[in-house]
């Protein structure tokens, strides 16, 4: 089966990826988030035309939709059959409420593995650790200890970390225990909080992953959360921004979603991008955008309505 692009390395784990991975978050129905319900049959239906136009990296975790979204795509892959060369499924432990404890990453990972169909399970991320308390999941027998465990087990081929606040990822980057590194809302068109992480990921040899790249549908046209980014509210300037770029865009004759994929697909640093879909229906464009001719004009225009650091996500 032929696909649109060349594979990529994942970093060092001799893992390859496609450019575009297909973001598990909506196909598990989060309507709350992502404003729309994803019956069963379009979630199964919308991982086989991802793999069948050449996707073949899925990323997912245990918390999504409390677990729906790993048991569909299981039951996606099961229905497929005999999967094309080099698919890949990326999960990642989720505390259960306010339990991230040590045991909790144990079960997290038996869940995901149960789910998907999947052992073992080759890579997995340690899942937005920011909003814990960082002694207790550092500690003697916490959750990073217990997923570093796993690894060394053979119950996890190479573990990553997906976290949104950079200043609170970054002292998870320096435990020195993470192969990969997964941002999110924070490498975009309108936001490059990550900047320094992501520098500092590379410069140790990870393998760099970039997701929400649409800041959780800021970055569409027509907008699809009108007054947010990032899945909140956004100030004035970047609102402002936004749609300025919505406009430059549609002079040249594109769309601000196609330039924002395409934004992070055209970076070498990043393996692979991962954009949500909750349709069949987006596979297509989606692929079409992560592949699209823009002119290098486009991309400096949109560069000069940045806006600045005191307004991003992370703010300086």
């Amino acid at each position: 089966m032929t696909t649109p692009w060349q594979l990529n390395d994942l970093g060092s784990t001799g893992l390859k990826v496609t450019p575009v991975t297909l973001g598990g978050g909506p196909l598990g129905s989060m309507p709350a988030l992502f404003g729309n319900d994803v019956p069963e049959r379009d979630a199964i239906d919308l991982v086989g035309a991802a793999l069948d136009a050449g996707i073949r990296t899925i990323d997912t975790s245990n918390g999504y939709s409390a677990g729906e979204s790993e048991r569909r795509i299981g039951a996606a892959l099961r229905a497929y059959g005999t999967l094309p060369e080099h698919t890949l499924v990326i999960t990642k432990v989720d505390p259960l409420g306010s339990d991230y404890s040590g045991e909790r990453v144990r079960r997290s990972l038996a869940e995901s593995a149960e789910r998907l169909g999947i052992r073992p399970l080759p890579v997995v991320h340690l899942h937005d650790p920011e909003f814990h308390d960082f002694a207790a999941m550092t500690a003697p027998g916490g959750a990073v200890e217990q997923l570093v465990a796993a690894r060394e087990r053979g119950e996890v081929g190479f573990v990553g970390l997906a976290g949104g606040d950079t200043r609170v990822t970054s002292r998870y980057w320096d435990l020195g225990v993470f192969e990969l590194l997964l941002v999110h809302n924070r490498w975009t068109l309108a936001d490059r909080s990550a900047g320094d992480l992501l520098a500092r990921a590379q410069a140790d040899g990870a393998a760099l992953i970039n997701a929400a790249v649409l800041g959780g549908g800021a970055l569409t046209d027509p907008v699809r959360v009108p007054g947010k980014y990032g899945y909140g509210p956004a100030p004035a300037p970047v609102l402002e921004a936004i749609e300025a770029m919505r406009a430059t865009c549609r002079r040249y004759g594109t769309t601000l979603d196609v330039a924002a994929v395409r934004f992070s697909t055209r970076e070498p640093r990043f393996a692979t991008t991962v954009v949500g879909m909750s349709s069949a229906a987006r596979v297509a464009p989606t692929v079409a955008a992560a592949t699209a001719d823009l002119p290098d004009a486009l991309f400096a225009e949109l560069e000069g309505l940045l806006p600045a650091p005191e307004h991003w996500l992370d703010r300086r």
